[in-house]
């Protein structure tokens, strides 16, 4: 437990003492947020910005998980894992995506910056290699990853076998990174949204670690693989996330860019992997679902009839445009995601008192 606290509270005291230096060094170097012309008019006043904060946020969440691992050197079987590694190089490799991207957007002085085939390559190479990574590296029979779909574990009758599950756990991951990238339009809604949903991954992967097979098999154990490292990742990013959100909230110091919000996205598909939650994480992450279904609405109704479901796609920038206050909407929103993770965590409780017969 003590391991757990250390990661969370260095994520959260590297991340509000990093991020004001990140915004001093960004603004000196004149790496400003583009701001989209088509975008609400609000939004103007936001240009220059410094952007690419999403830097801290990773760099946090890495040192939380290796000074947590400082504490239990020593101790059997609390070194670092092969699952806790393959969710950082997600988070990582993700990111760097990201910052290729906002880094282009900052050079040529536009909105836009790696084009759509360059941007889903660099998932795919980052998505793939964690995937195929995830189903080898076994540790007593069980692999970081499972071929099976999850809901809240393993669904018995769905194989998928390993090629299936590499295409699938890529789109998995290439969507939910694109979900948070497109939640990140209003200032601390993509971070505290993400912290919350964070959260809900520190609960889960810490109860599937005092009811993990391996060293308790009782009705209804879980099939998992190193839960404990699975919670140091997920409590320093839910802390990196609010230490950020200090600084990022409205009207935000620094933004986080594609740097932080393709980072975040691959990371909450890879927790959701590796605990066998991919099907839940729906749930948790409604929010996130929800602002990209609005997107691929608006595109395929505009496509189909030349007119709009909403005022402007993604979904926020809709409640704007209706006369919504940008605090309005980052609120309505947290609490939205805060009443889909509590959804979410009662169907996970809900599931092991099916076991329990309570």
């Amino acid at each position: 437990m003590k391991s757990v606290l250390i990661a969370g509270a260095f994520g959260l005291v590297f991340s509000i003492l990093a991020t004001p230096m990140a915004v001093h060094l960004f603004r000196r170097k004149g790496f400003g947020q583009e701001i989209r012309d088509d975008g609400p008019e609000t939004h103007l006043s936001k240009k220059g910005t410094p952007t690419m904060g999403g830097t801290v946020i990773v760099g946090a969440t890495i040192g939380g998980y290796l000074v947590a691992h400082l504490f239990l050197l020593g101790q059997p079987g609390r070194g670092v894992t092969a699952t806790g590694l393959l969710l950082l190089f997600l988070m990582a490799g993700l990111g760097t995506v990201g910052f290729l991207d906002d880094y282009l957007k900052i050079r040529y002085r536009r909105s836009l910056g790696l084009n759509k085939t360059a941007k889903l390559v660099g998932q795919l190479v980052v998505g793939v290699t964690f995937a195929v990574l995830a189903i080898n590296f076994p540790s007593d029979g069980v692999t970081p990853a499972s071929t099976w779909v999850s809901y809240v574990r393993d669904i018995a009758p769905l194989a998928l076998g390993p090629v299936l599950f590499v295409v699938l756990a890529y789109l998995f991951i290439a969507g939910f990174s694109n979900a948070v990238n497109l939640t990140d339009g209003l200032d601390g809604l993509a971070a505290g949204a993400s912290a919350m949903v964070f959260g809900s991954y520190v609960v889960i992967s810490f109860w599937q670690f005092t009811h993990d097979c391996a060293t308790a098999a009782v009705e209804g154990c879980y099939e998992v693989r190193d839960p404990l490292d699975v919670t140091l990742v997920a409590v320093a990013a839910m802390g990196a996330c609010l230490g950020f959100l200090w600084w990022n909230t409205s009207p935000a110091k620094i933004f986080m860019g594609d740097t932080g919000s393709l980072a975040l996205g691959g990371l909450l598909s890879g927790l959701a992997i590796v605990t066998r939650t991919e099907l839940l994480l729906v749930v948790l992450g409604g929010l996130f679902v929800a602002v990209t279904l609005s997107v691929v609405i608006q595109v395929a109704f505009f496509r189909a009839t030349r007119r709009r479901v909403f005022r402007m796609a993604p979904l926020h920038h809709h409640f704007e445009l209706a006369g919504w206050q940008e605090n309005t909407v980052i609120v309505r929103f947290w609490l939205v995601t805060a009443m889909a993770v509590a959804f979410g965590l009662g169907l996970f409780y809900a599931d092991w008192l099916s076991f329990t017969g309570l």
